[in-house]
Order: structure tokens, then sequence, then C-alpha cells
């Protein structure tokens, strides 16, 4: 079992088979880092080019026509679950909510809703479904990514005040719950305009 942060520092290293809890922000994000190796396909343009389909517009009309889509295989097996029943990734961004799902579903991420977590066991992960605990199963796998109950990272804060610097904590540092780019955004804007 690791938390997201020691995932994403590189404190811990999940297994070929992954199973992240929590299907918010962070673990949308958390799935894409694994099924990715860390390796963004968005820092290589032509490594993008390729899994999104898209050629080059001199030679591909629109940099669409004749050119599919060929994503390269996951680095490994993720399955994301959330708790509520609705579709996982619903409470994403409107307009990149959908980038999110498709670059899961692209790298063959499976998503279970109305899940309940009956708990770790020797092969991997114990859930059932709904209210009624119905259908239960146990995924298996190496690694269990807990991507809820965010806690904010704010172990600069004390030694930049000790150094004698005035730290000042927005975003997830500042309240990490529900994580909300639209706040941080804003309360960052906010403090540039204040100094």
């Amino acid at each position: 079992m690791a938390s997201y942060i020691e995932i994403l520092t590189g404190a811990k290293v999940a297994g070929a088979r992954v199973a992240v809890v929590g299907a918010g922000g962070i673990g949308f994000d958390v799935a894409e880092f694994l099924v990715d190796d860390g390796h963004s396909a968005a820092l290589d343009i032509d490594a993008w080019r390729r899994e999104w389909g898209v050629g080059d517009p001199s030679v591909a009309r629109g940099g669409v026509e004749g050119v599919k889509p060929r994503p390269s295989p996951p680095a490994r097996q993720v399955t994301l679950l959330q708790r509520k029943a609705s579709k996982p990734g619903a409470g994403l961004g409107k307009t990149t909510g959908w980038i999110h799902r498709a670059a899961l579903k692209m790298k063959r991420v499976e998503m279970l809703a109305g899940v309940n977590y009956e708990g770790v066991v020797p092969k991997g992960l114990a859930i059932s479904f709904g209210e009624k605990r119905e259908k239960g199963t146990v995924l298996e796998v190496d690694t269990v990514v807990i991507c809820a109950g965010q806690e904010s990272l704010r172990e600069l804060e004390g030694p930049l005040g000790e150094s004698g610097r005035k730290p000042h904590v927005i975003g997830g540092a500042s309240y990490a719950g529900e994580l909300d780019a639209k706040r941080a955004i804003e309360e960052g804007s906010r403090l540039a305009a204040s100094l």
C-alpha cells in the first residue's frame, strides 16, 4: 500500500498491477502517471501525435486525415476505483475532464464506481459493490495507491519562515480536500496582485 505522494515522489514504486483508490483529480493524475511510467507524451510532440492520431498538417489534411491513434502500451495494469456510484471523472474540469477520461481509456484503465473497500488481502484488494455490499471480489494487484483523504503538504513552510522569509501558502498546500484548480489559480492571482 502506498499514498499518492509516495508514488509521485518515488519514495515507493508501484508494481505491475495497481488499484488506485479514489477517482478524483488526484486519482486520475496518478493513474495517468502509472500507465505512462512517469513519462508524459505531452512533453514529446512525436509521442503525443502518435498517441492521439495527429499527423503533420503539411502532410495529413487538417493533421488528422488518414492518421490513426497508436497509443503506446500501458506501463502497468491499473484499476481506478471510487465509492460514489456516479461515473468516474464526472467531477473533473468541464474543459479538460474528457481528455483525462479519454487518455485513461486509451491506456485500458478499468474504472469502477460504487465500490466498497473491504480490505487489503494477500492477493490484493477485496471489494464489493453498492449499499448491499454485493458481488464481492478480490482485485489481484501488487500495489494499492490511496488517492483519497488528501493532506496538505507544507514541509517548506517552517524552514522558509525560520530562514526569515515569509511563505504564502495557497492552493492544495493550504487546503487539499477536494482539490480545486480554479480556487488555486484565483488564490495565486490574488497573491501575485497583492505583492
